[in-house]
């Protein structure tokens, strides 16, 4: 199969980045990467997911990584793992021998490994410059179950419709699930057993960079995990934090002590992100360098800088994001052919342990096994997103009334954008149209 035929038919079934942004998979398929990179490494505490998926689907995943290198003609193809992800690891080096292509290389037990520009330095040295993609440095990088719904496209000719995700928390049974788009997060949390206090708080990601969310949220193509906690849980504090309250801590308590610089994954990489200057230009009031505030675009959110590295409580990434979101708004953006440092020399010495930073943010007690539990998974009703992925929604071609069976296109890609389809996860009836989501209804079912 060669790069236009693939493309067509990632596009055509919906295969986009299962992790983050959700970027159109078929758009990342370019003849200029000389490597490719398919990153197994859970970047936040609590996940499960990444390593439970390489294991059981070793051979799908590792024959079908060795396919699109093929494709775009890469000339080296890398599994990036943790070595602590034993039964991942095994489960590669068996079928690795098969494909004399794909090489397997390990990623430090730190925070953030497993984010897109860390992974791309650790297994190839190589730094994407800040405000770049990564083929914009030869490099493709491919989520895990991105790579397992290629191969169910290209071999079993399925699109995309289900997902896997770690429930974890104050759940009775922790576990990571495979349940279709649409599902409710009170539906997924029910599978784990329930919820086991009375005042919770949910989050959908991680616990570094997910989001709070509600029990009538539902599954999109880039659900990773729904963590439940306590309200009181200091996550779920900070989450909630007041951002003015916030300045005038800043204002009050920033001592400069450069803690949430020296350990940026960013700033060590010689990204012009430089958070505690950032902290001073924007808590000082005598601003007269705009360069930390105008290179607030080049974080990247992981919020080590306030959840980790300052004692003092302060909250630099929050700070942050509102000074880039408003910068954003006002079209003001940032030299993107800004010159970068070195890689810090510090670096090596400057990684958090994720068990460190587990316990610090006080998820040692949640990080407990979740079994991969593989099971058929049927609803009453599906509300599906009709923008499940970076780019243009899809558009409904469905309307109320009709029937409709698995797989089949209800959200068609725009033409001419970045864009892909959206499919049924189950025979059904069309019950409601909107801009934003279809819902089928399925009789009979969980």
């Amino acid at each position: 199969m060669n790069i236009e035929e693939l493309a067509n038919l990632l596009r055509e079934n919906g295969v986009v980045g299962a992790g983050g942004a959700g970027f159109p998979s078929y758009a990342k398929l370019n003849s200029d990467a000389d490597t490719i990179i398919l990153n197994c490494a859970e970047c936040e505490p609590v996940l499960k997911l990444h390593r439970q998926v390489l294991e059981k689907y070793a051979y799908e995943i590792v024959s079908t990584f060795a396919e699109i290198a093929k494709a775009v003609e890469a000339k080296k193809a890398i599994v990036a793992v943790k070595k602590s992800y034993k039964g991942a690891v095994e489960a590669v080096k068996a079928v690795l021998k098969d494909y004399n292509k794909v090489e397997i290389k390990y990623l430090p037990e730190v925070y953030p490994s497993g984010d897109e520009v860390f992974t791309i330095y650790e297994v190839t040295g190589r730094v994407v410059p800040p405000g770049k993609i990564p083929i914009s440095v030869g490099v493709t990088v491919f989520n895990v179950e991105t790579v397992y719904n290629i191969y169910k496209a290209i071999h079993n000719g399925e699109p995309v419709t289900q997902k896997f995700i770690t429930v974890a928390g104050e759940v009775k049974n922790p576990k990571t699930v495979y349940v279709p788009l649409g599902m409710t997060f009170k539906e997924v949390i029910e599978l784990a057993g329930g919820i086991t206090t009375s005042d919770y708080a949910l989050i959908n990601g991680g616990p570094m960079m997910g989001r709070e969310a509600s029990i009538y949220d539902t599954v999109t193509k880039t659900t990773n995990a729904i963590l439940v906690l306590p309200q009181n849980h200091y996550i779920i504090q900070r989450k909630n934090a007041n951002t003015n309250i916030d300045m005038k801590r800043a204002m009050s308590a920033c001592c400069q002590c450069r803690m949430c610089t020296d350990l940026c994954p960013r700033n060590l990489l010689g990204h012009p992100i430089v958070p505690s200057e950032f902290m001073h230009a924007a808590s000082s009031g005598t601003i007269r360098d705009i360069k930390p505030l105008i290179n607030t675009a080049f974080c990247s959110s992981c919020g080590l800088c306030e959840l980790y590295s300052c004692g003092q409580g302060l909250s630099p990434r929050t700070l942050i994001t509102e000074y880039k979101g408003e910068l954003k708004k006002q079209g003001i953006l940032p030299d993107r052919d800004i010159k970068i440092a070195p890689v810090s020399k510090m670096r090596k010495y400057r990684g958090v342990s994720k068990e460190r930073l587990t316990a610090r943010i006080g998820l040692a007690k949640y990080e407990t096994p979740a079994p991969l539990d593989t099971a058929e998974v049927k609803v009453n009703e599906y509300k599906i997103a009709l923008s499940q992925h970076i780019g243009a929604p899809a558009v409904a071609s469905v309307r109320v009334g009709d029937k409709v069976k698995k797989y089949q296109v209800i959200g068609k890609a725009r033409e001419a954008a970045l864009s892909v389809n959206i499919h049924s996860p189950s025979d059904g009836e069309v019950i409601a149209v909107s801009e934003s989501q279809i819902t089928i209804r399925q009789e009979g079912g969980r």
